[in-house]
Parts: C-alpha cells; structure tokens; sequence
C-alpha cells in the first residue's frame, strides 16, 4: 500500500465530469518489421509480458472515508488486462484526422476510478497500414519523466529482442484493502496537523514572493503576471468533448534555428507555437494585441527525491511575445522572457507546488472544482493563462513494440477550464511531434492549428539561413588562416 503524493491527489480532487485529468499518448507503428504477420491477440500477449514492469498499471485506488485525506494506491485483487486493452478500427479510408477522431472520442471520456486508472486501444485499419496505440493514464500516477519510464518497459530495442523479465521475479499479488479504521487513525493525524504544516510553509512562500518582488523592481525580466492574459476563443468553460490533431517538424530544422540564434529548444517550440497561434487567431479575426500567456510544466524529479508522490512536477509562466509580428524578435523576447521565467520558478522552489499540495483539503478542493465549473467562473475573472505548453525530450533511437517500429509519437495533455488548449511536444528520432488537444466547441478547427506548425517553423529556420548567411566564420572574422587540415579538405 502506498499513499499518493500531494500533487498526485491534487489531480484527483481537480477533475470534474467535463474536466478530465487523464494524459494521452498517440503512438504509430509499423507492423512491416515483425518478425510474424500482425494480430491484435500478440499484441495482447505482449502487453500482458510487460505488467511486472509496470507496476503502476496493477495498483488501484482507496479512498480514506469520508474523504478527509489523500487516497492510496493498493495492488488491485480483481486486475484484468481485458478491462483495460481495447480494440477498435477507424472507418475506411483512414489517416490522421480519422485516426484523430478515435483518439479524441476515448479521451472524451472519464476513467473509471474503481479500477486501475489506465487504458490502451489498438486502432485497426488505416490506409497506410500503420496500427495507431492510444494510452490513456490518469495523471496522479503519471507526468513526464514517469511517462518516459513507463515507455521504455514497453518498447524494445530491436524488433526480435528476447523477452524481458522483471528485475525480480514477478511475486506480483494482490493487496488487502486496508480497514476503514486504519485509514481514518491516519487522516486524523493528517486533518490535525495540517493547520501546522501550512504555517510553517507561509515564511518561504513570502520570502520567495519577496526576491521575485526584489527582482522586478529593477528590471529584470521574468514570467508574466497570473491573470494577465488576453481573453480567446478557447478560454472558457469546457464541456466533456475533446478533439485532436498533430504534426510532425523536422528536429534538425528546430536545432537550425536554435543554433543559428542561440537559444534553447524549448524557446524555438514555443515560437512555433506562437507562430501557428498568432496565423490561427489572426485569420478568425481575434488576435490580441496583449501577448498570450502559456503555462509551462516544469519537472522537478531531480529537485524533489524526498518527496512522496509519482507527480514531481512545477509550472511557471511564459509570454509567447504573440503581438510582435517579426518572427526573429519573437523568438528573442520568448527566450528572455523564459530565462528570467526560470530565475523566478527558482526563487519560489522547485518543491513550491508540491509543498502546497500535500495540504489541500480533499472535500474542500473538489467541491470547489465543481463549483468553478458549473457556475462558469473561469468566464468571470480575468484569464489565468491561455493554453499549456508542454516540451518533453523522447527516444533519440529507434524503438519497437512487439517488433512493430515506432514510426510516430503524439503526447496529448489535459486542458483545463479557462485554458481550452494543450500542445504537447516531444522528439522522436529525428522528427518533433505536436500534439494538440482542446475541448471541442471552444477549438472546433483544431487542424488549422496543426497545419500551421510548418509554417511557423520554416520563417523561422529562412531567417537562420539567413542570418547564417551573412555571418562569415570565425576564420574569416579574425583573419586567422585555417589549419592545414581543413584547408585541404573537401
């Protein structure tokens, strides 16, 4: 038996019927490279042979009574992979935005929280004869680096690699639910101490609040302010309904510009970013003249190993610098503005979110979710922030699932109300996968977006040509001869 982390619960106590807390994944592969023909069935003996490495996928939920404190995961007595493994096979003639569909009608809907809170779908049928994957995990028992994990036990390095066997011997049984009087003897002691422990956090926080504060007030650049952001589209209440669609970037392009201006990568994806949003709102005549405001996650799986909890993860603030219409100084402010964005995230802690968490009052918290739901207050107040933008490094090298090649990768995040918009980005091999989910009636269009990335994209990499270009090498800028062995080559 383990108890959630803080901000593991926290995801629990926020979701509500139309705002769903579970990650997506869309992942294509190439049945060609199997050693044997395609069938769902070896796909599910494959699955099932990489359970014991995935303990998380066997462990379900317990609730405290009355809900006066965080739940806890147990091995669950009555696990089935059936429940959980799905098939299903999109309509003829298919491609993306068909597959795309499918993917957003499984993400549409809540998880079941009487069961281990995972699915997986094998879609069937697409023209091009890839098989599609969809993975469906509740994020209190996921976020980037556990996500990154979790793939590498259920892919391969090789298409014939041997079976894989659990560092242990798979001593897998199922738990005993713990008494209601075992869990209440602990939300006692959680309910009473709480008060306590956010006394204790009160000092830091200000005195983080303080340097920031300090900061500012000499100029420096750092994040945007909460609930400055211009109000969109897509900044309303959800419904249930999702929709889906995502692209593929060259990753070399993305290095180009990165090289070229000296910025990051995660500066150059969110330029893109701000490019293909500034096309889309521009052409449906709502461009704002105040710059978008994205939330950033931040993991902090390195900063926080003491802390307990499967969900290591922060968030800062980010100005997409969306009213500057030249795409270079876009990218430059972007990249200034997130290197003093990380300068204030450091100052308020890397543990800041987590911190805060571990005291949220469980009835409190959800209630107050439904309530900001159902009455529509993200419509009443100014906006938090636009969109969230995700940014996670993925596999450099070729993997396989049952001997099928990974030929394309799609993260898709949750979206929240007052937020209808998440773009999740992450590499794989040589290509940049954007995946973009948003509640339907908020985001109707949503492969415009899609569709704009390249764009986006190539302004940026023309103008690293160009800048490239006219910057001669350091050879030349200091008159310095080459040595011999480059003077030969070529």
């Amino acid at each position: 038996m383990q108890r959630l982390g803080g901000l593991d619960s926290a995801f629990l106590y926020f979701e509500t019927p139309t705002m769903h807390m579970h990650v997506g994944g869309l992942m294509l592969v190439d049945p060609s490279t199997m050693s044997k023909p395609y069938s769902f069935a070896s796909f599910r003996d494959y699955i099932d042979s990489r359970m014991p490495l995935v303990p998380a996928f066997r462990r379900k939920l317990v609730t405290v009574p009355l809900n006066l404190s965080r739940p806890y995961w147990v091995e669950d007595p009555d696990f089935d992979l059936d429940y959980h493994l799905h098939r299903i096979a999109v309509p003829p003639p298919a491609g993306d935005k068909e597959t795309a569909e499918v993917v957003a009608e499984i993400l549409s809907r809540p998880m079941d929280r009487a069961r281990p809170l995972w699915e997986m779908w094998i879609v069937e049928g697409r023209a091009d004869g890839l098989i599609a994957i969809v993975s469906k995990v509740h994020h209190s028992s996921i976020d980037g680096i556990t996500g990154a994990n979790m793939m590498a036990e259920l892919f391969d390095l090789e298409p014939d690699a041997a079976p894989r066997v659990a560092p242990h011997d798979d001593t897998w049984e199922p738990e005993r639910k713990p008494s209601d009087v075992e869990m209440l003897g602990r939300a006692v002691y959680d309910v009473v101490s709480r008060p306590v422990g956010v006394v204790r956090l009160l000092p830091g926080t200000v005195l983080g609040l303080a340097k920031i504060l300090n900061r500012r007030s000499k100029g420096a650049p750092g994040m945007p302010a909460p609930f400055t952001a211009p109000r969109t589209s897509f900044n309303a209440t959800l419904t249930p309904h999702r929709i889906v669609s995502f692209v593929n970037v060259s990753l070399e392009d993305v290095k180009t510009v990165k090289n070229a201006f000296g910025v990051k990568v995660n500066d150059v994806v969110i330029a893109i970013a701000s490019g293909a949003l500034r096309k889309y709102l521009d052409a449906r005549g709502e461009l704002p003249d105040k710059p978008l405001v994205a939330s950033i996650p931040v993991s902090v799986h390195d900063r926080t190993e003491d802390k307990e909890g499967t969900t290591k993860v922060s968030f800062m603030f980010s100005s997409l610098a969306s009213d500057i219409d030249d795409p270079v100084e876009r990218l430059r402010a972007i990249a200034e503005t997130n290197e003093g964005a990380k300068k204030d995230h450091d100052l308020v802690g890397a543990s800041f979110l987590q911190d805060w968490a571990e005291h949220a009052a469980p009835n409190t918290f959800s209630l107050a979710a439904r309530m900001y739901s159902s009455m529509r207050l993200s419509e009443r107040h100014p906006v938090v922030h636009n969109l969230i933008i995700s940014n996670v490094p993925g596999p450099p090298i070729p993997l396989y699932f049952n001997g099928a090649k990974l030929h394309s990768l799609y993260p898709l995040g949750p979206i929240m109300d007052g937020a209808g918009l998440n773009l999740t980005v992450l590499s794989n091999m040589d290509s940049v996968g954007f995946g973009f989910i948003a509640c339907r009636e908020l985001v109707p269009d949503i492969w415009d977006l899609a569709e704009d990335v390249p764009a986006a994209l190539a302004e940026l990499v023309a103008a690293a040509d160009k800048l490239t270009k006219k910057s001669p090498s350091p050879a030349k800028r200091s008159g310095a001869k080459q040595p011999a062995a480059q003077q030969t080559a070529g």
